[in-house]
């Protein structure tokens, strides 16, 4: 089974498993890169999934979708194509492969992702993790119609999940969600190096995605927010108190202005 980012817009990522021969689709705010995609390989697209409402995530449904494929999505949405959908506790099968969804609110209020913890073989076996705009590398996704507290509530979720989790979100942010890590918390040297990764990948033109677990605990701020440094610094920006629940919303306003 392999694993693709297709570039789409200025910033998204379109995410495909294949096994060549069928693939799968998660987010196809875009047609285009998809259907090149297929063709290029010679694929048949026998799933999609979506993890939320917004057009960069839903606006290439109907140049897909055809009759009796499977369209996967948040139960708690009003997304026209879903017919699947889908909440905490649910699971889905696709070539072998099972996938459990999680109910994952606050950049939207229905927000779902969907986890692989068995990963993709016996040889590639490291659990993924399909993350919508929830998570992302150094980073969270705004609030939207959902709160705060849903979306603090998720990571912590997020945050549970093994170590060696692989995160495949839907935005290439990484570089700016590090300038803005390194403000945040200005000693952590696994920022530095993380960067310096991350911006030799770019001149690649290649994802910084997806991340790990493990690297996500070590530099992402907001899967931080009982670290010293942390929440000192969103105490000066506006923290009401050192509580973690209060650091988080601090931060994420702040980075709302950043």
């Amino acid at each position: 089974m392999d694993l693709f980012a297709l570039p789409a817009f200025t910033d998204n990522y379109i995410w495909m498993l294949h096994n060549g021969r069928e693939a799968l689709v998660v987010d196809p705010g875009d047609a285009a890169p998809v259907q090149q995609a297929l063709s290029d390989a010679g694929l048949t697209l026998t799933a999609i999934l979506v993890t939320h409402h917004h057009m960069d995530h839903v606006g290439g449904l109907a140049a897909l979708q055809r009759e009796g494929l499977p369209v996967y999505g948040p139960r708690h949405e009003d997304i026209v194509g879903i017919t699947h959908p889908l909440g905490e506790g649910d699971t889905l099968h696709w070539c072998g492969l099972t996938l459990q969804v999680l109910d994952v609110p606050g950049h939207t209020r229905g927000h779902i992702a969907y986890f692989l913890p068995s990963g993709l073989s016996a040889l590639d076996s490291d659990p993924l993790l399909f993350a919508g705009d929830t998570l992302f590398s150094a980073g969270c996704g705004r609030v939207f119609d959902g709160t705060t507290e849903q979306l603090y509530d998720s990571l912590l979720k997020l945050s549970r999940l093994p170590d060696a989790t692989r995160i495949c979100c839907t935005h290439e942010y990484t570089l700016g969600n590090l300038r803005f890590a390194q403000v945040v918390e200005p000693h952590n040297p696994a920022l530095v190096s993380h960067t310096a990764h991350c911006e030799a990948l770019r001149a690649q033109l290649l994802p910084t995605l997806p991340s790990t677990l493990r690297v996500e605990k070590g530099i992402n701020p907001f899967l931080r927010c009982t670290q010293s440094d942390v929440v000192a610094s969103a105490l000066e920006h506006g923290a009401e108190d050192a509580r973690p629940q209060a650091i988080f919303a601090a931060l994420r306003q702040w980075k709302n202005r950043f």
